[in-house]
């Protein structure tokens, strides 16, 4: 009977040292899983920030081409406020911004090769010139996105975190890529204003 008793005791504390070290494991890996999903949002937030930047940067200059070809300036406004999005929050609507911006660089390249005293103003060159540092900050957001994204992907995917991710409604984020047919098309801005 003693015997009986030992083992049943050390059943009970078994099954209580599991179940101790199961709710450790799930606490653990929520947190983790919501660490990784707020890292996402910060970095979508940040690209989304400098995505902005990249807008205001390009009304500016579309108000400097309103000094040399009004009808321009006012399609290419009439795009910004079509194509701009107010509220980004995921992959699919960054990528759709990239595209945008690019699009509309690509036009205001065209009006730029159209009146060379707006390609030669200091200020229009100097805006340009910022595009590019914006580019580079939504470049180093994005691997930063991606980065992440890989983290929280595997543990949504991988046992036995997939339980608890797939428990609590935590799902795989959309990596941003760049389409390489649209990437081609993109404006060349250096070789826009002769540098290299």
């Amino acid at each position: 009977m003693e015997i009986l008793l030992t083992v049943l005791i050390l059943l009970i504390v078994g099954i209580v040292v599991l179940l101790i070290a199961v709710g450790a494991y799930f606490v653990m890996t929520q947190r983790k899983l919501v660490s990784l999903d707020e890292f996402c949002k910060n970095a979508t937030g940040q690209i989304a920030v400098q995505l902005n930047s990249r807008w205001d940067a390009i009304q500016g200059l579309v108000k400097m081409t309103a000094q040399y070809a009004k009808h321009e300036s006012e399609t290419l406004t009439n795009v910004i406020n079509a194509r701009r999005i107010g509220n980004i929050q995921t992959a699919q609507q960054i990528n759709e911004q990239q595209s945008a911006i690019s699009e509309v660089l690509g036009r205001l390249m065209a009006v730029s090769e159209s009146y060379p005293n707006l390609k030669a103003d200091s200020l229009f060159r100097e805006t340009m010139d910022g595009m590019k540092q914006y580019e580079e900050n939504v470049r180093m957001s994005r691997m930063v996105y991606n980065d992440t994204a890989t983290k929280m992907n595997r543990m949504v995917r991988q046992w036995p975190s997939s339980m608890v991710a797939s428990m609590l409604h935590f799902g795989e984020k959309d990596y941003l890529t760049v389409d390489e047919e649209k990437k081609s098309g993109y404006p060349d801005i250096d070789g826009a204003f002769g540098k290299k």
